[in-house]
């Protein structure tokens, strides 16, 4: 088992216990959090204290990961397209229509179950039980790059990589309408949707910072194939910010039109290229995943009628 340790400063006085870890280590969920304290892996001064707690100024914060629980989520031989692999992690192109992680009502056919047949046992606990080997996701029906690690000292290593927006993340999408500006940059608080807890919104107070760099690649006369760089990574950032400025990606019919006039199956989104310093090695791995293709297809059908 491994003991972290944090140091509350000035800015975290007040701030309840799992607030403030869920800040702290953005890769575990704001629940496993939860059981860490309830259940005595977490200390506040070297004592054992409730999620509620309020923290003081330079007060000694120690989170211990307890060994993985075995799990009842069970392997599946699913094919897995690999772009690249070693002893400590995996970077998968996740297909379209694949859930993550097992959540409610999804319980097999998702990655997780993919990389437990394929990994075996070696798969990093620290996100619990049903989230193996994950340190980050995409959306179910976004494709693309996603890292999976093998070790908790590997998934650590990211961890922390993504929580100081130092892991480079280049996305490819396809939006509605006719962007003026050919590059830009989108800043604008998400959170969750005042009204509509099923999604996210810009928020003008409250929520997570959060930067989209965009440009664009291909402008044709009803839409745009785009580039999009995260500076920080919150839950439907791009789909979020893309609509915020009125051109949301196509086939996104929670943050767009509800109609598909292109027969889409979620929205066009494309997490093509990753980079982030190897967790043993230290040097730094770019890792690109090739355009899934529906996406090819959708590009050379509006070169055609543009």
């Amino acid at each position: 088992m491994e003991t972290i340790t944090f140091t509350a400063n000035e800015t975290d006085a007040g701030l309840r216990l799992d607030k403030y870890l869920s800040v702290q280590m953005p890769e575990l969920t704001r629940s496993f959090l939860q059981k860490l304290i309830k259940e005595n892996y977490v200390t506040v001064e070297e004592q054992s204290v409730k999620a509620n707690y309020k923290l003081k100024p330079a007060q000694i914060v120690s989170v211990t990961i307890p060994p993985p629980e075995e799990t009842e989520i069970m392997p599946e031989d699913i094919p897995l397209d690999i772009l690249y692999e070693d002893k400590d992690l995996l970077v998968i192109n996740k297909p379209k229509d694949m859930v993550v992680h097992p959540s409610a009502g999804h319980f097999s056919g998702t990655l997780v179950n993919a990389v437990m047949y394929h990994c075996k046992d070696s798969l990093s606990g620290i996100n619990g039980a049903i989230r193996p080997g994950i340190v980050h996701r995409i959306d179910k029906d976004t494709t693309g790059s996603l890292i999976i690690c093998k070790n908790d000292e590997s998934h650590l290593f990211i961890a922390e990589q993504i929580k100081e927006h130092s892991i480079k993340r280049i996305y490819r999408g396809i939006v509605s309408g006719y962007v003026k500006e050919q590059k830009g940059c989108i800043k604008g608080n998400i959170g969750r949707h005042p009204t509509d807890r099923k999604k996210m919104a810009v928020l003008s107070n409250g929520g997570k910072h959060a930067i989209t760099h965009y440009k664009v690649l291909e402008q044709w006369k009803n839409a745009a194939y785009m580039e999009f760089c995260l500076e920080t990574g919150r839950t439907h950032q791009i789909r979020v910010h893309m609509a915020s400025i009125g051109h949301p990606l196509l086939g996104d019919i929670i943050y767009g039109n509800s109609k598909n006039p292109y027969k889409l199956n979620g929205q066009t989104l494309h997490a093509m290229t990753i980079g982030f310093l190897h967790p043993k090695t230290k040097d730094y791995l770019e890792i690109s995943a090739p355009l899934p293709d529906y996406f090819e297809s959708l590009i050379k059908k509006f070169r055609q009628i543009s």
